[in-house]
């Protein structure tokens, strides 16, 4: 029996939280078939099967925390003799490996965390599961017994048991929802499982619920159940420690600028009606984002970051630029790397490839971390200014109001023109209130004459 311990993820992250097992006791797995998720402070992971065998005991349930290089599965490996040395973390396995017998060290995989080699072809399969069932499951059948025979429509045996294809956040919808994803069926061509499937199979269970017969009375909600509490853990908890370590190490100053940004309103329907930009969705943010890519050769002090460490202030060369975005996980602000070497329609593909990963929980950590300046569109929402809070280590964070037409003085007279409230919140251990006061006006002189940007290239 061969032990696998929860390997180092990246960005030496000390621990995990399980999202779900994709496998159970029993089941037969071959190498590199994802058998569990895994939740970081930074990103949701599938971890693969360094192992071929069968399941022999989960260490751990759904929402239970582990720290790297805790036992998280027992597996039979395929051939393994009875008497088996004890479990070898992930740093010796190499050296494990080398005193093995050639023929033996095959089953000791290259990197524990992140699979072996493959030597099989084809989709990996799942053996049927004999008396195991999950509360989602009996949920699903209980509801299935109760409900009209047209209400729902049942899923062979040998499907059901095989993964339903689908993404991680989809998974953890349809676990909030109590719903088997072996039981809904796609309604893409492509086969893979989404949102709305989800909610659309969740809406006829509950249909199919209030059709059928009370079982109890209906009673008053105990006290204790009046409430809710949720656990501290994954990204709020990896961003309320990086907000408190932001807030009383970095002193914050937040100056504001209401720009008129008509003609880049103009600027930007003229791009959106060019057709051979038709594909970039070019936008206010990434307009935004290269005006502040510029903005930062002018003033590279706000590309800068503070080395408590080292005593040091650390210069960066290249911007990467992070774009906050808000997701069912929590506020991620990935990054795009070297942002100030795109061009604006470069920029505008970026940011929305970007945003669509980290929404659909397939951004890596190395694209959470390591940003030299951040954007963070709060206008989205409505809301005309804020005071943003510095995403640690970085020196400058811009806050992006909503664009409002507003009487506005325009030659003397006064129109209405497309205002925005620019905020600019910066580390004034690194930044002096003159070199953040341009660094602002900067930005609004390009957005209101985009023009002036060429300047600057």
């Amino acid at each position: 029996m061969s032990e696998f311990l929860l390997p180092d993820l990246g960005e030496g992250l000390p621990e995990a939280e399980l999202v779900q097992w994709l496998v159970a006791v029993g089941d037969e797995v071959t190498l590199n078939q994802p058998i569990a998720e895994v939740e970081t402070a930074k990103a949701v992971v599938e971890l693969p099967s360094p192992y071929a065998g069968t399941v022999r005991q989960l260490h751990a349930a759904a929402g239970d925390v582990i720290a790297v290089g805790g036992a998280l599965i027992a597996i039979d490996v395929a051939g393994e003799s009875a008497a088996q040395p004890e479990p070898v973390a992930a740093p010796e396995a190499a050296a494990a490996a080398a005193e093995l017998p050639a023929a033996d060290a095959a089953a000791v995989p290259n990197l524990v965390g992140y699979g072996a080699q493959p030597r099989a072809a084809g989709r990996p399969q799942r053996r049927a599961r004999h008396g195991h069932a999950n509360s989602g499951a009996a949920a699903d059948t209980a509801v299935l017994e109760a409900a009209p025979h047209d209400a729902v429509v049942d899923t062979p045996d040998e499907v059901r048991h095989e993964r339903p294809r689908s993404t991680p956040p989809v998974r953890q919808l349809a676990k909030r929802l109590g719903v088997d994803l072996a039981l809904v069926e796609a309604s893409g061509v492509t086969g893979v499982i989404g949102r709305d499937d989800v909610e659309r199979f969740a809406a006829q269970l509950s249909s199919a619920t209030t059709t059928a017969p009370a079982v109890a009375p209906t009673v008053a909600t105990p006290p204790d159940e009046r409430e809710t509490r949720t656990p501290i853990r994954g990204v709020r908890k990896a961003t309320a420690a990086a907000m408190v370590r932001s807030a009383f190490s970095a002193p914050h100053v937040t100056c504001f600028l209401d720009v008129d940004v008509t003609e880049t309103m103009r600027l930007i329907a003229t791009l959106r009606a060019d057709p051979r930009l038709q594909d970039h969705r070019i936008g206010l943010l990434a307009v935004v984002a290269k005006a502040v890519c510029l903005a930062l050769r002018a003033e590279p002090v706000l590309n800068s970051s503070w080395d408590e460490d080292a005593g040091e202030i650390v210069a960066h060369h290249y911007v990467s630029l992070g774009i906050a975005a808000a997701t069912e996980r929590g506020l991620l602000v990935p990054h795009i790397s070297d942002a100030d070497a795109l061009s604006l329609p470069e920029l505008a593909e970026a940011i929305r490839e970007l945003t669509s990963t980290v929404r659909s929980g397939r951004a890596t950590p190395a694209s959470l971390s390591d940003g030299t300046f951040s954007i963070t569109n709060f206008g989205v929402f409505g809301v005309d200014a804020g005071t943003p809070i510095l995403n640690p280590p970085e020196a400058g964070i811009l806050g992006l109001g909503t664009v409002r037409r507003r009487p506005w003085e325009f030659e003397g007279d006064i129109a209405l023109r497309e205002v925005v409230t620019l905020s600019l919140s910066f580390d004034h251990r690194v930044v002096d209130g003159e070199q953040g006061g341009r660094f602002l006006a900067t930005v609004g002189d390009m957005l209101r004459e985009p023009a002036r940007a060429l300047l600057l290239v």
